[in-house]
């Protein structure tokens, strides 16, 4: 019997292997109730092949000290408890492009096994709370890609989850409509939905994670507060050069400045602005660009790779 506290999930040594690709290689993490966590890494990091996982799509590999609890439940064995007890939303649009945004509802209405009434009420309730009420009746091929987004969220609402699993949610979307998704996950979230991620957007991580876990090659390499680590796990400001390829041809020779090269634009990284003006007096104005650090920039350090590799 799960107690209040308990976290929601629990991952332990968990490894998933497809002949000799190791897609997840003994990753260990926790969920805590009414919090979200954020999956972060490249493509092919093993993000999306743990959170199948997690509700069962797939099946981890077996080993003696293996272990997933989804609400004291192993997909293994519980894969119908627990997605009645999840929502997913998944990478892919899935909706049924005949039918109408109500109708696309009152199909998984039926297969939740609830009564006219009640589906009625609960889609209703989630089109008003996505922003879709004046387009119950219009056909999917009708909506734009954030409308959809939108629409495939409040469908893993249906059925009342207390885990909602998203991944990569605002993927191709304008920064409007992320900022929208955002809050209504930041309010579900206070209302008591636990919520596990995946996304390649950092300021998404940054914005509505309690915590993150980045992944590379299957391994995780960091985790904690996405704030916490970024005040201690990386120097304070950052010096961009906008020309690819460009460089500076000075440096302290106390380390105080940490060079990153690795995509081309260097990136010069210290704790002191003043150490990066002073860098930045041999460039003309337009040649760079002087900021705080931020996740992003963490995660390039962490992973060695850009976003899209």
């Amino acid at each position: 019997m799960q107690g209040s506290d308990d976290p929601v999930i629990i991952v332990s040594n968990v490894s998933k292997t497809y002949g000799q690709i190791v897609a997840v290689d003994r990753l260990s993490f926790s969920v805590a109730r009414s919090s979200c966590v954020g999956l972060l890494g490249p493509n092919g990091a093993g993000k999306t092949t743990m959170m199948k996982m997690i509700y069962a799509k797939c099946l981890r590999d077996a080993g003696p000290d293996s272990l997933i609890s989804v609400f004291g439940r192993d997909p293994a064995r519980d894969e119908l408890d627990i997605k009645y007890l999840s929502g997913v939303v998944p990478q892919e649009d899935n909706l049924d492009e005949e039918l109408n945004v109500w109708q696309n509802l009152w199909v998984y209405g039926k297969l939740y096994g609830m009564n006219r009434a009640a589906a009625a009420a609960r889609i209703a309730e989630l089109l008003d709370f996505m922003e879709l009420g004046e387009k119950r009746r219009v056909k999917i091929k009708e909506l734009s890609g954030g409308m959809k987004r939108r629409l495939i969220i409040a469908r893993a609402l249906l059925g009342g989850p207390k885990l909602l699993i998203l991944d990569e949610p605002t993927t191709g979307l304008d920064p409007q409509v992320r900022h929208l998704i955002w809050e209504k996950l930041r309010q579900l979230k206070k209302e008591g939905l636990t919520i596990l991620l995946t996304t390649h957007y950092m300021e998404e991580a940054f914005q509505i994670c309690d915590s993150v876990l980045i992944m590379h090659k299957g391994v995780k390499v960091m985790e904690g507060s996405p704030r916490e680590l970024v005040r201690t796990r990386i120097e304070r400001f950052v010096l961009e050069l906008r020309e690819h390829g460009a460089s500076l041809a000075a440096l302290p020779g106390d380390g105080s400045v940490r060079v990153d090269a690795a995509r081309g634009a260097a990136r010069y990284y210290a704790n002191q602005n003043g150490v990066l003006q002073g860098l930045a007096a041999q460039m003309g104005a337009d040649q760079y660009y002087i900021r705080e650090t931020n996740l992003e920039d963490l995660f390039l350090q962490a992973t060695g790779s850009s976003l899209d590799d």
